[in-house]
């Protein structure tokens, strides 16, 4: 405290934090406009929906089987420690061009049916009353959308639509048409050719005459294309075989078939590798077993002849038991030269084919019995099917092929050195075999001759018999393996419902609510943000150095002298709480010389010192306001003062002093007008005629309001700042710029003006609220000028009735801040 007063500008250090609730009330006066904006966003997004055509994710599982044995690995010690669960080349399959188009036999996806309606066009696919059958042996053209009209129960035409611009981003985007189809009256199952198309459209349901639809015919080479490259394969876990076959589609029924389909196809892939051995096989058995068939007869009937020819009964009580050993030993060479036979191919085999060992037949179905053998064949058909899987897509340079060659390198020598050991040892057996056969035939040689004939071509007769009954149980037994094969893998689950992914609506729905709150808020943000007008009273405080005294409301009123004509306006009320203010704040003045500036004009300095000369006046002081604005006079219009004779005809000796103060119409009110406007204003302020004369003005009155010039413009109101002992800096809102301000906070930063308080002019507020800020540095209310509200009860309102404004005026005075 300094002689009794206050130095409020201590004050101006004491920083207040950031309301938060300040900024919750500044941008939630804007909810109509987030209204508007979620409103809208709704209807944009209900909009899309409802012409956008949904897509659906089906799904299907299949489990694939372990490809790689225990013995694959041992033998290749590479193999050892790595895993068995290769699933890349069962995905490289499942999503390859081969599979697609054996999936696609099985379905009618070469042509596709639609239904327009006025939303969006719909697919019917199985839904369809008519059905295209396609030659495609034919050159057909395919591509091409043909629309179907029915006239009859068993009629038809074929027209051609014009397409229009949203049609190209439609299902109607397609290839050229056939015209030789158009203005042509059709028959169900008629077949309809032309030198580009061949088909024949079926009835499945029942059409009234007018029903009209469009199919669209595809190429079987472009189906392929897309449907290969429609589905997603992945594994479901690290850990496990299981495959995820995954699609997206329009039609939950079209992408169900097709999941299903390629999920089968897969299925009777690999069955149909498997069949490969068995059908080899018995393509081996039917060409020997025709051979021998013929000279089983040939035998049979040499010796039909030669009992008829030597009248033989009972062979076998004739020529005892040498027959016998004979057959069996005979039995046992053939047995043997057969093993010898098949170890042979099979080198032949091993030797002419370098990689691809899928057709190989195992000694198990030519009934050998050697286990190591088996297994080590089986092992090599299984890698050469393989290596056949990951040849449909891929060439014999990938690095998988390559690894599988190496497998098969190596389990093929020791193939090789297991086979070049049975045939030593098989032939050793054989050179046996015979020297006992040729003991037997020595022995024979002493029966008669006779005996020794018959038994020579019973002998024959026999070894072709029962090589020839082998075959037929090893056909039959191949038969029975062929037919009893099935898969090693399964599917676990078949596509059945389809999860909609397109368009997501609950997501779509909470990003329009949110876009419809954040797109406003941002954009009030930023221009909030790059606004450089003051808005607000937080805004001014932050942006001015010198204390904030009082705020004034904006008036509506057709009047300027608002204090003096509504004494019961809320702003009439401001200007008595800056009345208060200024009294406080100069209690030990007895004249009170104020003087009121701003950066610019426009500001409402003219407009503050008239209503704070009235405010004084109304109070019974004796108040004298001076139009210090030489440059732009105004302040004699609005108290209704001529200034013919003015400040400005004293400071040039043209009229004494008690000739230019002027007595106005509001009791204590007088006005000492700017008068002429000189060509010197600044130099004129600066004579001893202006100190004397405001001398003068103590004497006579008790306050002394000086309107002076913009202190940003011009230079003589830094001169005047001398005969004051309060001074007003005006600030508006919505008006004064934030740089204007960078000027006076200078000057009070650098002591060079003193004793400066700012005042918020033309406040606006909307709604209902009640801007109440509350005490000043310890001085003055903030007061808005507010209607309707809810503290003012019934007091303001018989003088704040205004004419009503139209509604969208009302809407924007919501957006007041």
């Amino acid at each position: 405290m300094i002689d009794g007063k206050i130095d409020i500008s201590k004050f101006e250090d004491d920083v207040k934090p950031i309301d938060i609730k300040y900024y919750l009330v500044k941008y939630s006066r804007y909810w109509p406009l987030y209204a508007i904006c979620i409103f809208i966003a709704l209807v944009i997004v209900f909009l899309f929906h409802r012409y956008s055509v949904e897509e659906y994710e089906l799904r299907g599982s299949i489990l694939i089987k372990q490809m790689n044995t225990p013995e694959v690995r041992i033998l290749d010690r590479s193999n050892i420690f790595s895993g068995s669960n290769n699933l890349e080349n069962d995905i490289l399959l499942l999503t390859s061009k081969n599979l697609a188009e054996e999936a696609l036999k099985k379905l009618h996806f070469d042509v596709s049916y639609f239904a327009s309606t006025n939303i969006k066009e719909v697919e019917l696919y199985d839904k369809s009353p008519i059905k295209v059958e396609v030659d495609w042996s034919f050159n057909q053209m395919g591509s091409s959308v043909i629309n179907f009209t029915v006239l009859s129960e068993e009629e038809f035409t074929l027209t051609n639509e014009e397409r229009g611009f949203f049609d190209f981003l439609s299902a109607k985007a397609s290839g050229p048409f056939d015209e030789q189809l158009l203005n042509k009256t059709y028959r169900f199952g008629e077949v309809i050719q032309t030198d580009r198309s061949k088909f024949t459209i079926h009835k499945e349901k029942f059409m009234r005459p007018g029903d009209e639809l469009f199919f669209i015919i595809h190429h079987p080479a472009d189906v392929i294309d897309k449907y290969s490259r429609s589905i997603t394969v992945r594994p479901v876990n690290s850990y496990g075989t299981v495959l995820q076959i995954s699609t997206v589609t329009q039609v939950v029924e079209k992408g169900r078939d097709y999941i299903n389909a390629i999920m089968e196809s897969y299925l009777d892939y690999e069955l149909k590798e498997k069949n490969r051995i068995n059908e080899k096989t018995l393509t081996f058995l039917d060409e020997q077993m025709q051979v021998l068939e013929d000279s089983l007869k040939a035998v049979e009937n040499q010796l039909l002849r030669f009992k008829v020819d030597n009248k033989l009964l009972d062979v076998n009580s004739e020529f005892g038991g040498v027959l016998g050993n004979m057959q069996s030993m005979g039995n046992l060479v053939q047995e043997i030269d057969f093993q010898l036979s098949y170890y042979k191919s099979l080198q032949a085999y091993l030797a002419e084919r370098s990689k691809d060992y899928s057709e190989i037949m195992a000694p198990s179905i030519v009934g050998l019995n050697d286990n190591f053998l088996n297994t080590m064949i089986g092992n090599l058909v299984e890698l050469s099917l393989e290596r056949r899987k990951v040849l449909v897509l891929v060439n014999e340079n990938h690095p998988k092929v390559r690894e599988l060659d190496e497998q098969i390198a190596k389990l093929r020598e020791n193939i090789f050195e297991n086979i070049d050991n049975l045939v030593i040892n098989t032939e050793r057996r054989r050179e046996e075999a015979l020297k006992k056969q040729d003991v037997l035939d020595d022995k024979f040689a002493q029966l008669p001759q006779t005996e020794s004939n018959y038994t020579h071509i019973f002998r024959q007769y026999r070894l072709r018999e029962n090589l020839y009954n082998y075959l037929l149980e090893k056909r039959a037994e191949a038969r029975i393996a062929k037919a009893s094969n099935v898969s090693d893998n399964s599917i676990l689950d078949f596509a059945r419902r389809g999860d909609l992914v397109f368009p997501k609506k609950p997501q779509n729905y909470g990003m329009a609510v949110g876009l419809g709150f954040f797109i406003p808020l941002l954009f009030l943000l930023g221009y909030h943000y790059f606004n450089n007008k003051i808005m607000d009273q937080i805004q001014l405080k932050s942006a001015i150095r010198i204390p904030l005294l009082g705020t004034i409301g904006l008036s509506t009123k057709d009047t300027n002298m608002l204090v003096a004509e509504h004494p019961k306006s809320m702003v009439a009320e401001s200007f008595r709480s800056l009345r208060s203010a200024l009294f406080y704040i100069a209690s030990d003045k007895q004249c009170k010389k104020i003087l009121v500036t701003s950066s610019v004009s426009g500001e409402g300095k003219t407009f503050v010192s008239l209503n704070l000369a009235a405010a004084m006046a109304l109070s019974g002081k004796k108040t004298c306001l001076i139009g210090m604005d030489l440059r732009k006079p105004k302040i004699g219009d609005y108290v209704g003062v001529e200034s013919k004779v003015g400040l400005s005809s004293y400071l040039v000796n043209k009229a004494e002093k008690e000739d230019i103060v002027i007595e106005t119409k509001y009791e204590n009110l007088y006005l000492v007008p700017s008068g002429p406007i000189p060509p010197n204003p600044a130099e004129l302020l600066l004579k001893d005629r202006m100190a004397e004369f405001i001398h003068y003005l103590e004497s006579e009155f008790e306050v002394i309001i000086m309107d002076t010039p913009p202190v940003g413009l011009v230079s003589e109101t830094m001169d005047l700042l001398r005969f004051s002992d309060v001074n007003l800096y005006i600030v508006r809102q919505n008006y004064t710029h934030k740089k204007y301000l960078l000027m006076i906070n200078d000057l009070y930063a650098n002591d060079q003006i003193g004793n400066v308080y700012a005042v918020f002019n033309g406040m606006k507020a909307g709604g209902n609220i009640y801007d109440f800020g509350g005490y000043n540095y310890g001085y003055g209310y903030n007061y808005s000028y507010l209607r309707k509200n809810k503290y003012t009860g019934n007091y303001y309102e018989v003088d704040d009735k205004k004419p009503s404004t139209p509604w969208l005026d009302r809407l924007l005075n919501r957006f007041r801040v």
